[in-house]
């Protein structure tokens, strides 16, 4: 279960905090004594800053600074100065207040069914069913419907910064190679590698004679590790590096990492594969590619499918649609030709000059109902008349395979990447923006 501080981080551009009652009351108490006209703070019955249409309450900060204590405590921090600590989540609480008003305005609301759903998914994060969850709540002291409206106004929040900011973070090809080419990104989203080494030491001063032997072992191990013999066995009894007690296995290494005298040859290696000996003075080198893992290695499983659409329209009915179809069926029964049969009755016009190839697709590319009956089935096979939003289908699968997206994934993620730093940075100037626009009066 994660604590109340870690429950409510949903957005980590938001703090929930909890003040301690007591200081807050000390801190009350000398505000009213500070204060010469004391009947003016009784009548703003514990305002502690307007903002826009809308008021900061005590109450709020209370638990917002309480909650920031315990976080801090958690995390091991100094804690600041009380006074710099009251002022940032103060203006935490108004940022935040700002920007509620503003999805108000905008009409943007969370509904019951998906709150409940954020809510129960959090309860799964923590391997807890909803009702466990609320009652941990429960136990903590925390009342679950102001828990599920703390998320509401969080996911409120959410939503209206990626509306309104997303729109400002442009992206250019030329921003993606800059990514792409850029050190660092070669750095975090190279592959990594898992090598397995033996090194056969050379007495130098053994001349030719020591040089030939140690080849003539090293073809031997290389022989038998090519046949299926265990590399760590033969690492522990052999090898002479560093590594051997661990049977030679480096650990995982990306290749920036691996020794400059055998980088490049992991680089052309397939998993599993063994290297011809690498000389060099006083030793002899074998490595192995244990394992490899990375975006290169990613890939996505691609179906080539055609299919035949019969849809309703002001000419045909549904019923006609249906039996029409069913008449198909019984022509592809009877041996004629998928493909004719698809350009001449198909009413998707684009697959339909192609006899219904919809070429090489992920199952994502279609509606729910299409894709599961296309998963289902074998190679070759015909579906029975099925029907979807669009109609009634049939497909044939024709081939499948696995597609290499290597390099669509590491375009993907430099993508990724570069709006998660640049979402970042117009966030900031956003909030800045709307809080200098917005009146805000604060009375503490």
């Amino acid at each position: 279960m994660k604590t109340r501080v870690e429950a409510m981080a949903i957005n980590p551009g938001i703090w929930n905090i909890r003040l301690s009652v007591g200081y807050l009351i000390l801190l009350w108490i000398s505000m009213i004594w500070m204060t010469p006209a004391l009947a003016a703070y009784q009548e703003l019955d514990g305002i502690v800053a307007v903002v826009e249409d809308d008021v900061v309450l005590v109450s709020e900060l209370m638990l917002r600074i309480d909650a920031v204590r315990k976080q801090i405590d958690a995390n091991g921090s100094a804690m600041p100065p009380e006074e710099i600590l009251i002022s940032q989540v103060l203006e935490r609480l108004i940022q935040e207040n700002i920007q509620y008003q503003e999805a108000s305005k905008r009409g943007i609301d969370i509904d019951e069914d998906t709150l409940t759903k954020a809510v129960t998914q959090f309860a799964t994060n923590n391997n807890l069913t909803l009702e466990q969850f609320q009652q941990a709540l429960l136990q903590e002291g925390t009342n679950y419907r102001a828990f599920r409206e703390e998320i509401r106004r969080e996911m409120i929040i959410t939503r209206l910064q990626r509306n309104l900011i997303a729109r400002r973070v442009v992206i250019s090809e030329q921003d993606i190679d800059g990514m792409l080419n850029s050190p660092f990104y070669k750095e975090l989203f190279s592959d990594e590698y898992r090598v397995g080494h033996i090194m056969l030491s050379v007495d130098e001063r053994g001349g030719n004679s020591a040089q030939e032997q140690a080849a003539a072992q090293a073809a031997v191990i290389i022989d038998t590790l090519k046949q299926g013999a265990e590399f760590s066995e033969i690492a522990m009894s052999e090898s002479s590096s560093s590594s051997a007690l661990e049977g030679g296995d480096m650990g995982w290494r990306k290749a920036a990492a691996l020794p400059s005298l055998f980088s490049e040859a992991v680089l052309d290696m397939t998993i599993g594969q063994v290297s011809d000996p690498i000389v060099r003075p006083g030793a002899i080198h074998i490595i192995k590619l244990l394992d490899k893992r990375g975006v290169s290695l990613e890939t996505i499983n691609q179906t080539n499918v055609r299919h035949i659409l019969i849809a309703p329209s002001e000419i045909r009915t549904p019923k006609e649609a249906e039996v029409l179809i069913k008449e198909i069926k019984s022509e592809l029964l009877d041996g004629r030709s998928f493909e004719e049969l698809a350009s001449e009755y198909s009413d998707d016009p684009a697959s339909a000059l192609n006899g219904g190839s919809l070429g090489w697709s992920e199952p994502s590319s279609f509606v729910e109902a299409f894709s599961t009956v296309m998963q289902e089935m074998d190679i070759g096979a015909q579906s029975d008349p099925f029907l979807t939003r669009f109609g009634w289908h049939i497909l044939e699968v024709v081939d499948r395979r696995e597609q290499d997206v290597g390099e669509e994934a590491r375009e993907s993620k430099a993508v990724e990447l570069i709006h998660r730093r640049r979402f970042e940075e117009e966030r900031e100037k956003w909030l800045k923006e709307i809080r200098d626009e917005s009146f805000v009066e604060i009375r503490l």
